[in-house]
């Protein structure tokens, strides 16, 4: 039998806390030829914590439409590759998708590490129902944005969304309008790390309590489905 070799690893990094990263993880960083990082800043403080010295090259959004053709050609050439996000999994509303579909259309062996993903811990913490849930990222900043929460309100599932800080009162105050001053909610920001906080209720509380609040920190929203 042929021995395994893995082109493409994609790597799961913590979304606060530094030491929610996996052994198997930290082994992937240290022994590919290069890691393609969100922000090169960012993940460069997670291999300095680590000790770990590989090579990094930007990967993100602005960029990766452009890179995907050489990227492919250097691992058909077999050269491994590790791709993180700046925190969690790559692809979860982060670059990863592309890189992953073009891998795998020229038949190269990707493996994806299980590890951190913001939504989980949030969807699990927040006392809504975990056994149907639909994750669906984040809302349309601007058009579209209504119509998304006005079909979300029919949505028998329990409803997983991201948000920025910057943009939580706004979404808030619209779930309130579109979906309901009564539907149960959860908001969790700041997860894994010192000032972690989660707060359920309806949506009217939930949007009252943070309404005077200065709010930093990523965001997940959990909405409980329609009854």
């Amino acid at each position: 039998m042929k021995e395994r070799f893995t082109s493409l690893y994609l790597v799961p990094t913590p979304i606060g806390n530094l030491k929610d990263i996996t052994l198997r993880a930290l082994e992937v960083l240290r022994n590919v030829n290069l890691i393609l990082a969100e922000d090169t800043r960012t993940t460069g403080i997670l291999l300095k914590h680590y000790d770990i010295t590989t090579n990094q090259k930007s990967y993100h959004i602005h960029n990766e439409h452009k890179q995907i053709v050489m990227l492919v050609e250097r691992m058909v050439a077999g050269e491994q590759f590790a791709l993180v996000s700046d925190a969690g999994t790559p692809g979860i509303s982060d670059p990863g998708f592309l890189l992953a579909r073009a891998a795998v259309e020229a038949g190269l062996e990707i493996e994806c590490l299980p590890g951190a993903t913001a939504f989980v811990p949030a969807l699990v913490k927040s006392g809504l129902p975990s056994d149907r849930f639909v994750f669906e990222g984040f809302l349309p900043t601007k058009k579209g944005r209504q119509t998304k929460l006005k079909s979300l309100a029919l949505e028998e599932r329990t409803v997983i969304l991201y948000e920025s800080p910057h943009r939580l009162k706004k979404a808030l105050n619209q779930i309130v309008e579109f979906i309901g001053p009564e539907r149960r909610i959860s908001v969790s920001r700041e997860l894994t790390k010192i000032f972690e906080e989660t707060q359920t209720g309806t949506a009217e509380q939930v949007r009252d309590y943070f309404e005077n609040k200065d709010i930093k920190g990523e965001i997940v929203i959990v909405i409980d489905g329609k009854s």
